[in-house]
């Protein structure tokens, strides 16, 4: 038998019992910390994720709580989701309060900065998850010509104007204390518009460029900044709409082999926000099983 053989044998094998019912899934974020494996630094951490009641979001916020972090959960209008992530957060060992803010308003991200702050004392990490209603629906999309500004604009006020709020808010805590993180969920369809959703990618593309020169302002207060671009992530609600031959095409050109899921996202940004990071900074992650590849 040759060995190109030998290889398709093995890896047909493999794949067979990746789909055996009983067989293991991969771990997530919290099942390995349950086990002992914890990143460094972020027991006792105070941590701001926006749009955390849900989604992506969510698991971040849960995945600082294994980890004994404090964390903001902050919310648009469902209380009760933001609520039900406190108390789940307080189950895995780490603890919270619910904040409510619209992220698009400046003045709300500066009362919700200080809300927090009153009661925990600090902000160590701050994760700019919140997105807009945005439908990942490539038949119902706008085509280029169809795009105007207003749709762009739309899309930078809520992604590009969120996070210069969050910067604005929170950068003299950080610099006060010679120390923080600032994280922010992009996309990899900047870097591979599979399916092009023009003015949504162009609003994220627009925070790489500034959280690069974020980064190369803040550094010398011991600050990093960083991006984390996930591909197309399930499940969550704005992923619902993607209709599956989509998502059968991505599958078939992720190396990996399948979608992303919100725990994937989650270690990404662990990492970032850890001790092991320390000196990564303007950096754009990208968590997309390989279907994105370059320097």
């Amino acid at each position: 038998m040759s060995n190109g053989t030998v290889h398709d044998k093995m890896a047909h094998e493999a794949t067979e019992m990746a789909h055996e019912p009983g067989m293991a899934h991969e771990p997530t974020v919290q099942s390995a910390t349950s086990q002992g494996f914890m990143a460094p630094g972020l027991r006792g951490k105070v941590v701001l994720v926006t749009g955390a009641s849900r989604g992506i979001g969510r698991a971040v916020a849960l995945a600082f709580a294994a980890h004994g972090a404090f964390v903001a959960v902050n919310y648009l209008s469902r209380a009760d989701l933001a609520a039900a992530v406190v108390d789940e957060a307080r189950r895995l060992g780490g603890d919270g309060m619910a904040v409510q803010a619209d992220v698009r308003q400046r003045h709300a991200v500066a009362r919700m900065v200080a809300e927090v702050v009153a009661a925990a004392g600090r902000i160590d990490v701050v994760v700019n998850n919140a997105l807009t209603n945005y439908r990942f629906d490539p038949k119902q999309r706008q085509l280029a010509w169809e795009t105007g500004w207003p749709q762009v604009e739309a899309q930078v006020a809520a992604s590009l104007g969120a996070v210069v709020h969050m910067a604005e808010a929170v950068l003299p805590y950080m610099q006060a204390q010679a120390s923080g993180r600032i994280i922010h969920i992009v996309s990899n369809l900047v870097d591979f518009p599979l399916v092009p959703y023009h003015d949504y990618t162009a609003a994220k593309a627009a925070v790489v460029g500034y959280s690069r020169s974020l980064a190369a302002e803040v550094g010398r207060f011991g600050i990093t900044v960083n991006c984390v671009a996930p591909g197309l992530t399930v499940p969550t609600d704005a992923s619902r709409p993607t209709k599956e031959d989509v998502r059968e095409q991505v599958i078939r050109l992720t190396p990996m082999g399948r979608l992303v899921t919100p725990d994937d996202v989650a270690g990404a940004v662990l990492f970032l926000a850890s001790d092991w990071a320390r000196m990564v900074t303007g950096q754009c992650l990208r968590v997309d099983g390989g279907l994105v590849m370059r320097d």
